[in-house]
């Protein structure tokens, strides 16, 4: 088990291009597409991942609650990933997500159990009321930045 010691911050996976903040959707696969495109965008994965992101939806639901959802592939498709990184989706209209109001998908790529790591850190940023209103709200990727800093710092704390 070769582990990499420090996860990186939360800023140095998601790639300036792999944010949207201006996207629409016509359904949650189509979301979770535009999620995976960022992710291929910054070669994080290769095209199947995206397929397993889908696989891994109509299996378990990624929605986190706070008009939010972390669309990652299967445990399967883990060859599909070369590196660690996260893309984000802002849909301003929001996009209907099995009934569930979706504003932000963070698609998530991660070898191994990088995910776990990188889902616990998402979580803690997003499980705050103020911060996730935050980021539905952003409109700038300097905005993006800031509130997930914010969160790499606070970590000691």
């Amino acid at each position: 088990m070769s582990g990499d010691g420090e996860q990186k911050p939360l800023t140095e996976l998601l790639a300036e291009a792999s944010i949207t903040l201006d996207a629409s959707a016509t359904s949650r696969d189509d979301a979770i597409r535009q999620a995976g495109a960022g992710l291929l965008a910054v070669g994080a994965i290769d095209e199947a991942y995206v397929d397993a992101m889908i696989d891994r939806e109509n299996s378990v639901s990624t929605f986190m609650g706070e008009g939010v959802a972390i669309p990652h592939g299967t445990l399967a498709a883990k060859d599909s990933v070369k590196s660690d990184a996260l893309s984000m989706v802002k849909f301003p209209d929001g996009v209907d997500w099995d009934g569930n109001d979706v504003r932000i998908a963070f698609g998530i790529a991660a070898k191994g159990n990088g995910h776990i790591a990188l889902l616990s850190q998402l979580a803690t940023v997003l499980m705050d009321p103020d911060k996730a209103e935050a980021l539905r709200e952003a409109t700038t990727v300097e905005q993006v930045y800031a509130l997930l800093e914010s969160e790499d710092e606070d970590e000691d704390a």
